[in-house]
């Protein structure tokens, strides 16, 4: 079988799942996986051939694929900022809009770092409902000078976090591993024995039943609900439990940030100004939509 012949297959028979473009792409993704050839191999050498005993492989993930299920999980990964994370039907698939969270994060802990001067404590970073740890590994990895704490109520979630590998990663920068623990976010009175942060970052749950139907069969299918869904009469209920964990637990001075649903940034950002937050704010994603609030607490 040629190469260019099974990309186009495989296009076609995604065809009722996804755009063109979209499927080819996927089609492409399990192909670089699978083969190690690029996204241009069939085009600048035409002749060349799947070999049989790849097709096996090739078929079986096929299959998977047109079965709605996302790529990331039939590939075992996602990469998200400029790293690959394993991933499971456990954990939401990291998004590319997230990654402006870690962004500012990063650059917040930078700038903590430079008023603090050399030889201060880590910047600390509370990551709540942290699901495959993406946000957690990212920030203690792009900015080594910090020390994270992850939370989430999922021990599957957590397993798969506390499993990403970066140990050769995290030596060459010499950036520490998060530490990953359970505890239900929407618990926000329990007791928590890990002292105070500079930064409090989340992604909860936040799509309400009303919004499935304009939801793609890959995500509502195959993604944990437990990541995604809250009460549709209840939808800020995450974002409370973040802000009350910010009243105990973010230092004076420290700031948090949030992943938000774009339909709700107004109320979102009165939950936070509501609990005496200053400088609340929505920010926009890569796509232009209302994509996160981020907040600050006053300084004594």
């Amino acid at each position: 079988m040629l190469l260019a012949d099974f990309i186009r297959e495989g296009t076609r028979s995604l065809g009722s799942l996804y755009p063109e473009r979209e499927a080819r792409s996927i089609v492409l993704m399990l192909c670089e996986a699978l083969l190690g050839t690029k996204s241009y191999t069939h085009v600048v050498e035409p002749g060349t051939v799947v070999e049989p005993g790849a097709v096996a492989a090739l078929e079986a993930a096929m299959a998977r694929l047109r079965g709605g299920e996302p790529v990331q999980y039939v590939l075992g990964y996602a990469e998200f900022c400029g790293f690959r994370f394993r991933v499971t039907p456990d954990v939401l698939i990291p998004r590319q809009e997230t990654e402006r969270l870690v962004t500012d994060a990063v650059e917040e802990a930078a700038r903590l770092r430079r008023k603090r001067g050399p030889g201060a404590p880590p910047v600390r970073v509370l990551d709540l409902c942290t699901g495959s740890g993406c946000i957690a590994w990212s920030v203690a990895l792009l900015a080594p000078w910090t020390e994270e704490v992850a939370v989430d109520v999922s021990e599957a979630a957590l397993a798969v976090a506390r499993a990403q590998d970066f140990a050769q990663e995290a030596g060459a920068r010499g950036a520490s591993m998060p530490l990953f623990v359970r505890a239900d976010v929407l618990d926000a009175e329990q007791d928590f024995d890990y002292g105070i942060f500079d930064i409090i970052l989340s992604n909860p749950p936040y799509l309400t039943e009303s919004e499935k139907p304009l939801m793609h069969r890959n995500v509502l299918e195959h993604e944990p609900d437990l990541a995604l869904f809250v009460p549709g009469d209840d939808p800020l209920v995450f974002y409370r439990a973040v802000a009350r964990w910010s009243e105990r637990f973010l230092l004076p001075g420290g700031c948090g940030i949030v992943e938000i649903n774009d339909r709700l940034a107004g109320e979102t950002e009165e939950v936070f100004r509501s609990a005496g937050f200053a400088e609340t704010r929505a920010v926009k994603d890569v796509f232009e939509r209302n994509r996160f609030v981020y907040f600050s607490k006053n300084a004594i």
